[in-house]
């Protein structure tokens, strides 16, 4: 898991993927046989079909880069700093967070994040239960305004910071949703050869947080056949909800999507996954999200369209810095994806 560490751990806010991006790059050189990025800052890793290959088909495998984050909105006269997001946080999770700024000359500065208001001791009885609204909250640098303002600038990416840690079977840290498919898009590149079938460009795309929007370029670039995106789902197997309303479970394999908000999964796929699940003794398990999505939206949508399906890695937590995933869904994932490619 120390590769699924270091992507966990890493700064990467929709749209400053950067860092992400050069440390995959790092990675799977090598291992492709054109890596390109594009204006959007995707990363393209193709593997070219075997010499000879005939009736080939593109095959695009999205593995989003970008982590729910912030930018700095404004910097206020005592020195404080006030945020805009980017992408859905639940803000009954976002009290006492600690954060890192980077500054445009490199520097990464933390703070810790709280909304405004009195504390617990002296605020009144409906205050205590107030879930506060985004612009609320603040960061604090322990920094004086001068220095604040010399280093800090409004546009500069604000990030969660979390430890990742191993629990048992388990794993949990920050970002999981989407560093988990940057794990199997890398081991991925590392297990693959030349196929007789497909030209496999497994792209790690940018800004899906905020509108699947590095998927919608690159999609559109690579005019897939086929497109599989790599993503996190809910997995709601905690007390306090009922059990049909779950999604998935944790240990009970790779979840094979059915639908979600944006797509509904190409039937064919559905079928080959789960006959393909079965006779590699790869655990699975279905999947019917009634809202949110994955890059397979945008990915379906290109140009005149294509077969659209997610793997999903059930997940704990989601848009929390204590995500949760199973280590054995991790691996059924890249398993099934492996095994499909390689067929």
């Amino acid at each position: 898991m120390d590769l699924l560490k270091v992507l966990s751990e890493m700064p990467g806010a929709p749209g400053r993927e950067e860092l992400v991006r050069e440390f995959i790059e790092s990675k799977v050189k090598g291992l492709a046989d054109e890596i390109t990025t594009d204006a959007m800052g995707n990363l393209i890793c193709r593997k070219k079909p075997a010499e000879g290959a005939t009736d080939v088909q593109k095959v695009m495998i999205a593995c989003h880069m970008d982590e729910i984050a912030f930018y700095v909105r404004l910097i206020d006269d005592k020195g404080f700093i006030r945020l805009h997001n980017a992408g859905g946080f639940d803000n009954r999770n976002l009290f006492a967070r600690r954060v890192r700024i980077q500054t445009r000359d490199g520097e990464v500065i933390e703070g810790v994040m709280n909304p405004g208001g009195r504390p617990i001791h002296i605020a009144a009885p409906e205050d205590r239960t107030k879930i506060p609204k985004m612009a609320e909250f603040f960061v604090d640098t322990g920094l004086d305004k001068e220095t604040v303002t010399a280093k800090i600038r409004p546009g500069d990416p604000v990030t969660l910071v979390q430890e990742f840690t191993e629990l048992g079977e388990m794993v949990t840290g920050k970002c999981l949703d989407n560093r988990v498919a940057c794990w199997v898009g890398v081991r991925l590149l590392e297990r693959l050869q030349a196929s007789d079938k497909y030209d496999i460009y497994v792209v790690f795309t940018v800004q899906e947080e905020v509108g699947l929007r590095g998927a919608i370029t690159s999609g559109y670039a690579i005019e897939p056949d086929i497109s599989i995106a790599i993503d996190t789902t809910l997995a709601v197997d905690t007390p306090g909800v009922p059990g049909e309303e779950q999604i998935t479970e944790l240990g009970k394999g790779v979840a094979i999507k059915i639908l979600d908000g944006y797509t509904i999964s190409n039937k064919a796929l559905v079928d080959t996954f789960v006959d393909l699940a079965e006779s590699e003794g790869i655990t699975h398990q279905y999947e019917v999200l009634p809202m949110g999505g994955t890059d397979a939206g945008a990915m379906q949508r290109a140009r005149a369209g294509s077969r659209a399906i997610t793997l999903s890695v059930p997940t704990r937590y989601i848009h929390t810095v204590t995500e949760m995933v199973h280590k054995g869904d991790l691996r059924a994932t890249l398993d099934l994806l492996t095994a499909y490619l390689s067929k």
